[in-house]
């Protein structure tokens, strides 16, 4: 009996092994490449497949997912001579599992030796400037090349991307001087044209305010003289309305005398010749006011004539003060 139970249990274990390989279930968005005796068969998609035990074998799973690969720096020299590391990273997908399979021996190999000497290619036709500020160019030549030679392999190359650009640490040196240099020359240029645009706008301001000043002066100038001019026929008027005699016209003359000389410019004083006319009517009018009106009378003709005469000699040599 106890032949038979072992024999049972072995029978019992293989059929259990046969199931397990007969049964596949292979996850979403991946694939498995079937072989019998060493021959592609099939493509096992997502889901529950069978398979003939001991006969089919499971050779290789891939995952049809899109990748992201990053690849190490690496040297590149460009058309002016200068050494550049450049890391890239590669976004592919595998389109056809039996390809990437039997078409190439390590699909991620194959890719970054390819995209190394693509690189190279590329930036060797460009010189430091150009290789800095043309990624997006570099981007599409990279995804070009790549997709036409790996599209046989069953891989699809979506996207690729420059991580970073490093140039030599002295070319960095030069760099970061030049654009310090850069930056202060703009920011010497900023500040003179600041300072001209601030200098414009005060010379016009003081050019407005010259102008306005100007223009107020010379209003006040004619509201002063036309002031003046009403005043003076607002005099003469109520001096005709009135029937002023020749006394108080004398009067009023010689009140006048002391604001002909007002001001600091008049230096020199010429005493004009109708002041002695003028003071023998005030003497006469004054001879009339009153009982010693005779005396003063007399005094003030002598007065005038010594004004007269005093008038005449001013005239005749004229005295600065």
């Amino acid at each position: 009996m106890e032949p038979v139970i072992i024999v049972l249990i072995i029978l019992v274990v293989l059929v259990f092994i046969a199931l397990i390989k007969t049964i596949q279930v292979i996850p979403q968005a991946s694939a498995a490449i079937v072989e019998r005796f060493g021959r592609y068969t099939r493509t096992l998609n997502a889901g529950l497949n069978i398979v003939v035990p001991f006969i089919d074998t499971i050779r290789n799973r891939i995952d049809l997912r899109e990748q992201v690969v990053p690849f190490p720096p690496q040297p590149v020299i460009t058309q002016d001579n200068l050494v550049v590391n450049i890391d890239t990273v590669i976004y592919y997908q595998v389109t056809d599992a039996r390809a990437a399979t039997y078409e190439v021996a390590s699909y991620i190999q194959a890719i970054e030796q390819l995209t190394v000497t693509t690189l190279r290619n590329i930036i060797g036709g460009m010189d430091l400037e150009r290789t800095l500020t043309s990624r997006e160019e570099i981007n599409a030549a990279l995804r070009g090349v790549l997709d036409e030679a790996t599209g046989k392999w069953g891989i699809r190359v979506n996207r690729v991307e420059l991580k970073a650009i490093e140039p030599p640490t002295s070319i960095q040196d030069s760099m970061e001087k030049q654009m310090r240099a850069d930056r202060d020359k703009r920011a010497a240029i900023l500040t003179a044209e600041g300072t001209r645009q601030a200098a414009i706008l005060t010379a016009e301001g003081e050019k407005q305010s010259q102008i306005l000043r100007a223009e107020g002066e010379a209003k006040a100038a004619a509201l002063r003289a036309e002031g003046e001019a009403q005043a003076v026929r607002t005099v003469f008027e109520a001096i005709h309305a009135g029937d002023a005699d020749q006394k108080l016209l004398s009067y009023q003359y010689l009140q006048m005398l002391p604001k002909i000389a007002e001001g600091d410019a008049n230096k020199l004083w010429i005493v004009p010749s109708e002041i002695g006319d003028a003071l023998k009517g005030l003497s006469g009018a004054m001879g009339n006011m009153g009982p010693f009106g005779g005396g003063s009378g007399n005094d003030g003709g002598n007065s005038g004539n010594s004004g007269g005469n005093s008038d005449r000699q001013r005239r005749e040599k004229p005295s600065i003060d």
